[in-house]
């Protein structure tokens, strides 16, 4: 018990530091925009403790890429509209709850009659709050609506400037889903051949729990589509990137592919049905091309070079020893449809891809 404990704490520590090097670039991003609103609203335009200038620069940039430039526009929009209803109000009226509770309704129904987004508004509805708390002598007030815009400008700048790993992640998560999908595929090999209950229905619940590889693909090819979109500096990488994101269809198809193997692997090892040999062989030489293919991804290149083997392996699949049991003959289609979602991944269309591969002999 204390082994797993200790194994464990050590896998969340690994998670833990791994997280947070992948947002180190956020965090700096985020640290250096702050201080640089901070500067501008202090020592260009006079203002004394300009408290919202860092505040809206580091609400704007977030944690993440993903609808970055939107994000900043609705943000700083968001926080000039909140802080400037805000302070218009606190002069005239004063601060208490009534004027709160006025003061945040006007802020909210503002946004929402520009037609505003759910950040927008609520960003609104927050900085409305802090201004009427924080109370500040008449001639400051105005003040907190231009830190609100120097901080929203800052974020903007910054979030042109952006690193080439999110460009790289789409590649190396879609290398991360095929060595998956090979070594699932291994898996079911041995499973098919040693008819092991324990390791097959482990394997099947490693299998079972891969959806996050593919969601994590997804909002690494949304966040480098979104990096190509905003930043004038990486847009020559716009092309490369589309074609990454529409990668995730064959790859989520290969995974799934892949899942309802082992599963057929796990039924014919319970029930100690005999799958022919060649399948187990076959899903080995399926799991060295999905391999291949991983490699050519992370080196940037479309995987073309793998395709003559692909097609070998489709056609290898048309003249197999066949039988008429359920699971080997599930196993056997289930490998073919791997076969063509690899296919698609080195760039051949759907149809193609299939037309690719030669139809089943008779069994």
């Amino acid at each position: 018990m204390l082994d797993r404990v200790l194994q464990r704490s050590r896998f969340s520590l690994r998670q833990r530091l791994g997280r947070l090097r992948s947002k180190g670039w956020h965090v700096a991003q985020a640290s250096v925009a702050a201080g640089v609103a901070w500067l501008l609203a202090a020592e260009v335009l006079g203002h004394d403790a300009p408290f919202f200038a860092p505040v809206a620069a580091v609400v704007c940039l977030g944690t993440s890429y993903g609808q970055r430039l939107r994000r900043v526009a609705d943000v700083t929009v968001g926080v000039a509209i909140g802080v400037l209803v805000a302070d218009l109000l606190v002069l005239s009226l004063g601060s208490g709850w009534w004027q709160l509770t006025l003061i945040v309704a006007l802020s909210m129904s503002t946004a929402l009659l520009l037609d505003a987004s759910g950040m927008f508004v609520t960003q609104a509805a927050v900085q409305s709050i802090i201004i009427t708390a924080l109370v500040v002598p008449p001639e400051q007030a105005l003040l907190r609506w231009t830190d609100a815009l120097v901080g929203g400008a800052v974020a903007l700048a910054a979030a042109t400037v952006v690193p080439a790993a999110p460009l790289r992640r789409p590649r190396d998560q879609a290398a991360v889903v095929l060595e998956k999908v090979a070594w699932l595929l291994r898996g079911a090999a041995q499973g098919i051949e040693g008819g092991d209950v324990d390791a097959t229905m482990e394997l099947l619940a490693d299998a079972r729990s891969t959806d996050v590889l593919i969601a994590e693909l997804r909002q690494a090819a949304d966040e480098g589509l979104s990096v190509v979109r905003s930043s004038p500096f990486r847009i020559r990488h716009k092309g490369s990137m589309r074609k990454m994101a529409d990668l995730v269809e064959p790859l989520d198809l290969a995974l799934r592919n892949t899942r309802v193997i082992v599963r057929r692997a796990a039924v014919g090892a319970y029930r100690a049905t005999s799958v022919p040999p060649a399948h187990a062989r076959l899903c080995r030489e399926v799991a060295d091309a999905a391999d291949a293919v991983a490699v050519e991804l992370r080196g940037d290149r479309l995987p073309t070079a793998v395709r003559p083997r692909l097609r070998e392996l489709g056609a290898a699949t048309s003249t197999v020893e066949r039988s008429h049991d359920l699971t080997a003959e599930v196993i056997l289609a289930q490998l073919r449809s791997v076969i063509a979602d690899l296919l698609r991944i080195t760039g051949m269309g759907p149809l193609e891809s299939t037309d690719a591969i030669p139809p089943l002999d008779a069994a």
